[in-house]
């Protein structure tokens, strides 16, 4: 199964995050398909950018978002 998840990146204790497309058996960090955008909670307000085609694609090919990617998805009008 396809997902739609976040990838770990930054310093211990200032974390950022890079939305990916992966297979569901792979590591949280490990490979993936296709990097769609990032977010980073570190800054105030929160600065996220999300290549919408490439997201709506991806959805439309079936890829499941994981339940905090689905909330920064809708906050940024995708789904």
């Amino acid at each position: 199964m396809v997902k739609i998840r976040l990838k770990r990146m930054g310093a211990k204790k200032n974390p950022f995050y890079r939305l990916v497309v992966a297979d569901s058996r792979y590591p949280r960090d490990g490979r993936f398909l296709e990097e769609i955008g990032y977010y980073n909670p570190g800054t105030n307000p929160s600065e996220v950018k999300i290549d919408v085609e490439k997201a709506k694609d991806w959805l439309s090919k079936g890829a499941q978002p994981t339940d905090t990617v689905r909330a920064l998805l809708k906050k940024n009008g995708v789904l």
